[in-house]
């Protein structure tokens, strides 16, 4: 298994030559905004490019070729734009970012709390206060000075808005690079003083060659599942593959496919095994495919589709099928909201999460078997 770089590490972006190309012709052009805002769902690149174009303004501190350069016989002639924002990896720049040591990149994002247990919620604003400040102070290497927001929907309102402030107060040879998976979030002035890049989810080809390159252990079949769950993004396939995705939608699949009579005995199962000491992962993957698979039934059924349009097998497809004819779809709209709520609860209460998964099935149950 090849090991999976970081998106500071990462030194290819597969699928967003659009996105990259328009980068490039801002800065080519010398008016380069100093706002930018990288959405799309996760997983799909966002940081990657973010970092990419990081790397790409410090190792070209001289700007857009705009400027003539002599030629051999005296005459100018125009030096050539860069045709990608491909920075090498044995260069300086490259090695300094990616070990986080290039003084004037600064990196915000949720850290982890105190005791080192657990992740923060949230992206505080004195953090935020921190990046502002150093970039009021001369660059340290005579050039730009970027901060990178990888998850700017986490900053709570008091840092939104001190990114606020410094969106609008930009210093000279400042980048704001804001990754986002929510930008609905986010404060509409903050996304009014940024330009947009929304990236879309990866094809299935290319969700192919990314998962051939760094799980070549997984089988074809394997492989063609996850590329039915990740949404088109390889972030999600990955972790899908890490934390026994496959089985978990299978187990999910066949307790649904039990409705309107429940399989009592696969449920404590199922929910014995996803909510261990040890299996966080597990749990998280769970309660995502759970909501995604109600979603995914929910919205096939108003559009008239075929599951088989979000990736679903043929025969899971059919089994899942079934369901909005056990109640009307507003009621599995209401199952799917309460069941997403729940499952966050979960998380910020911590509640029994064997209970928890319990309770959704349940709600599922009694809906499928009554229609309320």
């Amino acid at each position: 298994m090849t090991e999976i770089p970081t998106p500071r590490e990462t030194a290819d972006l597969i699928g967003h030559d659009a996105a990259e190309h328009r980068l490039l012709r801002a800065w080519t052009s010398g008016r380069l905004p100093h706002g930018w805002l990288i959405t799309g769902p996760k997983g799909i690149g966002k940081a990657t490019l973010a970092y990419r174009f990081a790397r790409f303004l410090f190792a070209n501190e001289g700007g857009a070729p705009n400027a003539e350069e002599p030629g051999m016989f005296g005459d100018a002639l125009p030096a050539a734009a860069p045709a990608t924002l491909a920075v090498d990896p044995g260069h300086p720049v490259f090695r300094r970012v990616a070990s986080g040591g290039h003084t004037d990149l600064k990196v915000l994002q949720r850290g982890m709390s105190e005791d080192g247990k657990r992740l923060q919620t949230i992206i505080p604003v004195d953090a935020v206060r921190a990046a502002g400040h150093s970039m009021t102070l001369t660059s340290g290497e005579g050039g730009w000075r970027i901060v990178i927001v990888d998850g700017a929907e986490d900053m709570n309102p008091n840092a939104a808005n001190a990114l606020l402030k410094l969106l609008e107060e930009p210093p000279p040879r400042a980048m704001i690079l804001l990754v986002c998976h929510a930008p609905g979030r986010l404060l509409p002035t903050i996304r009014s003083r940024c330009c947009q890049l929304r990236l879309s989810p990866l094809p299935v080809d290319r969700l192919g060659e990314l998962l051939k390159l760094y799980r070549p252990d997984l089988a074809d079949a394997e492989r063609s599942v996850l590329i039915g769950l990740a949404d088109g993004s390889i972030g999600r396939a990955l972790s899908l593959a890490e934390s026994d995705g496959i089985a978990i939608q299978r187990d999910i699949v066949k307790l649904l496919s039990s409705l309107p009579a429940l399989d009592l005995a696969t449920a404590h199962k199922f929910a014995d095994r996803i909510a261990r000491r040890d299996a966080d992962a597990a749990w998280r993957t769970a309660t995502d495919l759970t909501t995604r698979n109600l979603a995914h039934i929910v919205g096939a059924h108003a559009r008239g589709q075929g599951l088989e349009a979000h990736g679903y097998s043929s025969g899971d497809a059919q089994a899942l099928s079934r369901l909005p004819s056990m109640a009307s779809l507003d009621r599995w709209v209401e199952v799917w909201e309460k069941t997403s709520r729940l499952f966050a609860q979960a998380d910020s209460a911590n509640l029994d999460k064997k209970q928890v998964m319990l309770s959704a099935l349940g709600s599922m149950e009694t809906t499928a078997r009554t229609g309320v």
